[in-house]
């Protein structure tokens, strides 16, 4: 009865101070729900999109001979980490401190605020200052983070089979440290694209095609596997090893999406917000539908047989092309968009063959191509400038293919970027790592 009692008069209290205080008193406890919410949202956002490392290793995997799995699998872990250090050591400071037009700042380090150590330590007092930022600076942070690391994700997969593993770390090193901030910092620090009004909410140029041309630089210098491309103009076809693991990492893929693009509303403080994030969404479920059927239907008269990779294909290339536009209300359009995106990759997949380039998994055209076209489609009905969209895709993709072939022609001169003739027959797994994926599918010779 005393504790009825108790809770009685404390909602009595509450109700009054309601009732008779200025709505003003109230904003504090607001503006903290809204701070909490909006950190939060970060963090698992995030954490959606690093489940998309699982889904390119999965992919990456599946996709090529089984003698090469394992290397897949120390790739993507090591791009990962990679990428987390030095977007902490040089990277987010470069995109996002004191960005001028064209760069931040090259301080080292970043961390949180001393607002922040104060509050952890005890001091109340320090509250009001951490809430008014309108989110934890660690949680922005992570979710910046974890979109370098899927940008480097997509040149992982292109150079399945033959790319050294350690000098593909260093040029993810090159990568993740200096040319994705660059790219960021043009456009998401406030730089000089986005004074101009260039577009692109999650970043189908920012992050993807930053990615796809980074990856089609190494293709190029790194050249196809041997025995790819025949002398009299055919193509030799090398099935993946595992169908079905593929089309799973392409699911978490799709999952994770939900995550890069709804996560990138950067906020979920009001019902605006949460309106926004239901249609951010559910335009990527379409614009990925979209994306595979078109993929299916247009493989028969391109590669004269419906393909499945074509198909799985579509869907990235369909999450791909509406990253750049996700927010537009009118659903339809989202259709449009990722049927296009699935269309466009299809052809693609047939340009690089006739190209002789040699992309394990089609991540050029599911991430380069289609980027270039979901940036330029947010000028249909996202209000985006025909000029401006287009000067925003071509310099980033001078800079970024540029940067890119410099730094894979300097660490193939210096220390060789693909393996050597025998390691690339025998595996890089055996090769590289001494390790095989599937032993029981290997004859090992027995040890003396």
């Amino acid at each position: 009865m005393r504790l009825k009692l108790t809770s009685g008069l404390g909602g009595l209290v509450i109700l009054a101070a309601f009732l008779f205080e200025p709505q003003s008193a109230f904003a504090g406890i607001d503006d903290e729900a809204k701070f909490v919410l909006n950190s939060f949202s970060f963090l698992v956002w995030g954490a959606l999109v690093m489940w998309m490392c699982a889904g390119f290793t999965m992919l990456e995997s599946g996709s090529v001979r089984t003698k090469n799995a394992s290397v897949i699998c120390l790739k993507n872990i090591g791009l990962y980490s990679i990428a987390g250090l030095m977007f902490y050591l040089i990277g987010y400071n470069l995109m996002y401190v004191d960005v001028g037009g064209w760069i931040g700042s090259f301080s080292l380090t970043y961390g949180i605020t001393a607002d922040e150590v104060a509050l952890l330590g005890g001091d109340a007092a320090a509250a009001p200052a951490v809430v008014k930022n309108g989110y934890s600076t660690m949680s922005d942070w992570f979710f910046q983070m974890v979109f370098v690391a899927t940008t480097a994700s997509i040149v992982s997969g292109t150079l399945a089979e033959r790319v050294h593993l350690w000098s593909f770390f260093i040029f993810i090193v090159a990568l993740t440290g200096f040319i994705y901030p660059v790219v960021g910092a043009w456009t998401w620090g406030g730089g000089w694209l986005s004074e101009m009004g260039f577009q692109d909410f999650a970043g189908s140029t920012i992050v993807h095609s930053t990615g796809g041309w980074a990856a089609l630089a190494g293709a190029i210098i790194v050249g196809a596997r041997k025995g790819k491309f025949r002398d009299d103009g055919t193509v030799r076809v090398t099935p993946p090893s595992n169908v079905p693991v593929v089309t799973l990492g392409v699911f978490i893929l799709w999952l994770g999406w939900f995550g890069f693009n709804g996560g990138s509303q950067l906020a979920l403080g009001s019902a605006a917000d949460a309106v926004a994030i239901s249609v951010i969404l559910s335009n990527t479920n379409l614009a990925a539908a979209a994306g595979v059927m078109a993929a299916i239907i247009l493989s028969r008269p391109v590669f004269g047989r419906i393909d499945l990779l074509a198909g799985l294909n579509g869907a990235i290339a369909g999450l791909v092309a509406i990253t750049a536009g996700p927010d537009i209300v009118q659903h339809h359009w989202a259709i449009v968009i990722g049927a296009i995106g699935g269309a466009i990759c299809v052809v693609g997949l047939r340009v690089m063959e006739i190209w002789r380039i040699d992309d394990v998994v089609g991540a050029v055209p599911a991430h380069l191509f289609a980027g270039i076209w979901g940036t330029m489609a947010v000028c249909i009905v996202a209000g985006g400038s025909v000029v401006t969209q287009l000067i925003g895709v071509v310099s980033i993709g001078v800079f970024v293919f540029g940067a890119s072939t410099l730094v894979w022609w300097l660490i193939d001169k210096a220390l060789g970027a693909r393996v050597s003739p025998m390691i690339e027959e025998l595996g890089q797994d055996a090769g590289e790592l001494g390790i095989e994926a599937y032993p029981e599918f290997v004859l090992m010779p027995e040890d003396d």
